[in-house]
């Protein structure tokens, strides 16, 4: 087993280690006054400096930005649930339709306890390059009058609803994760990894990628120094991450690929029949995580302007390119396009587009959405085979596969000679010049750093599980079915 996935991340590390150069440490992002910090921001103009007096006074947060981002927030949630629940339950069999659901419902509601009693002060606040502090453990000093900054200097939105917005990512990311080990795993021992999971793997990855003092701590070179030494270890290398590729689905993905190899393949695996039982919900989960997703990536602006539209159309037609591309493939390889391969080329669009969206130009979006299939295709039906691994769901094959390919397409397509949107430079007040060395290797930084810290974190979590719980359910319940062995229900009764 240990052989098997050594040789896995040996040949995803390979994807990763083939750009070199100085890493780029002059991109920006969006923070809250009281410093904290969100996603790596795209090449906004600045607002104009305000006066003296007015920059004493308490920023008032926009309230059409403000609107937006509740709506973006409320879009991340159907992405999950139902979106996700559905996807994903569509694609196990009958008997473990219901424990999909649950298992998704689940993660989600107690992700969103923990990021309040302690996620988001671990993730966005100060205290090193790798961890945060708690300050703000149990939201502590979050009030309706608290403010997160956006992406120009002087905008700002309430930090309630910034911390509402983050919670919806910490709380799909481990989702994603059960995936690659669907219809065999304990109940109690999946909520277990996922506590160990998203405090040791998903808060010191958003925080190294997302945090740093914010726009208005920047006004010349020495104030960007002392940003940089504040930052998050990832940010100041200059990685660009728009919404998550890195943070969630590499980071997810790799702890799937992990959870297969330990957890084991199912009864039966390549013996006996494991379709779907309904593509119908799988293919209306998909369609409402491709709704949701434009909160997920054009919420990631802060703002309803437009780099926010920006985000939304590459999030579109990235992912309609993708659809396009896995269904053609599988069309001139198996002879027929299938309604599995539409939905999971439309996935893999969206995963690669994530932490481009803001930074790529929409014919850059179409070359990544059209490149982004026929890679996951390849590890979805050739390397998983080859491996011999069962990730249920190709939560690896997809997630972290298309997260790696867009990570590093987003250090291409940022170059505004591509059509991107380059990368602020808030003591300039314009757009850095590009460098590919130096971006380049900023974001392989970023890949093989998701890679290592999600595959240790995973491996020791799994290990720490299956010895005070026990990783998998028993033969005889896996064959009856976790609907009814581990919660007493049946999705369907006729």
């Amino acid at each position: 087993m240990m052989k098997k996935l050594l040789s896995m991340f040996a040949l995803v590390a390979m994807l990763g280690f083939g750009f070199t150069g100085n890493a780029l440490a002059e991109d920006a992002a969006p923070a809250a006054e009281t410093a904290v910090a969100v996603e790596a921001a795209p090449a906004a103009a600045p607002a104009e400096a305000a006066p003296a007096v007015a920059a004493a006074a308490a920023p008032v947060p926009n309230k059409g930005d403000t609107a937006w981002m509740l709506i973006a927030t409320v879009l991340v949630t159907l992405m999950v649930i139902p979106g996700l629940a559905l996807f994903y339950g569509g694609l196990v069999r009958q008997k473990n339709m219901l424990s999909v659901l649950m298992q998704v419902f689940m993660i989600f509601s107690l992700m969103g306890v923990l990021w309040a009693l302690y996620g988001y002060s671990v993730a966005f606040t100060g205290g090193g390059p790798f961890f945060g502090g708690l300050s703000k453990a149990f939201l502590a000093g979050v009030t309706p009058e608290s403010v997160a900054a956006t992406f120009s200097k002087g905008v700002y939105i309430p930090e309630l609803v910034f911390v509402a917005f983050q919670l919806t990512f910490a709380a799909i990311t481990p989702a994603l994760i059960i995936g690659a080990f669907a219809e065999r795993m304990k109940f109690s021992a999946i909520l277990a990894f996922m506590v160990l999971w998203f405090t040791f793997a998903y808060l010191p990855l958003a925080h190294m990628v997302w945090y740093w003092d914010g726009p208005d701590a920047i006004t010349d070179a020495a104030s960007l120094n002392t940003v940089l030494a504040n930052a998050g270890w990832l940010w100041a290398k200059g990685a660009l991450d728009f919404a998550g590729g890195t943070v969630v689905h590499i980071n997810a993905g790799v702890a799937g690929l992990v959870g297969a190899f330990m957890v084991g393949k199912r009864i039966g695996y390549g013996k006996e029949a494991m379709t779907p039982h309904s593509l119908t919900l799988t293919m209306v989960g998909a369609a409402l995580l491709w709704v949701g997703w434009f909160g997920f990536n054009a919420g990631s602006n802060l703002e309803a302007n437009g780099y926010a539209a920006l985000a939304l159309v590459n999030t579109m037609i990235a992912t309609g390119a993708a659809a396009l591309s896995w269904s053609f493939s599988e069309w001139l390889l198996k002879g027929k396009p299938s309604m599995l391969g539409a939905a999971s080329g439309a996935v893999a669009g969206l995963v690669a587009i994530t932490p481009a969206c803001g930074f790529v130009g929409p014919m850059g979006a179409i070359v990544i959405g059209l490149l982004v299939s026929p890679i996951c295709y390849f590890f979805v039906a050739k390397v998983k085979y080859m491996l011999g691994y069962d990730d249920a769901l190709d939560v690896f094959g997809i997630h972290a596969i298309g997260g790696i390919f867009g990570a590093l397409a987003t250090g291409v397509f940022v170059n505004p000679a591509l059509g991107g949107a380059g990368v602020i430079d808030y003591v300039a007040n314009g757009v850095a010049a590009y460098d590919f060395a130096a971006q380049m290797t900023a974001q392989v930084y970023a890949v093989v750093t998701a890679i290592v810290l999600s595959a240790v974190v995973s491996f020791i979590a799994f290990k720490i599980v299956d010895v005070l719980i026990g990783l998998r359910v028993s033969e005889e319940s896996e064959r009856e079915g976790l609907d009814t062995s581990e919660h007493g229900e049946r999705a369907y009764h006729s």
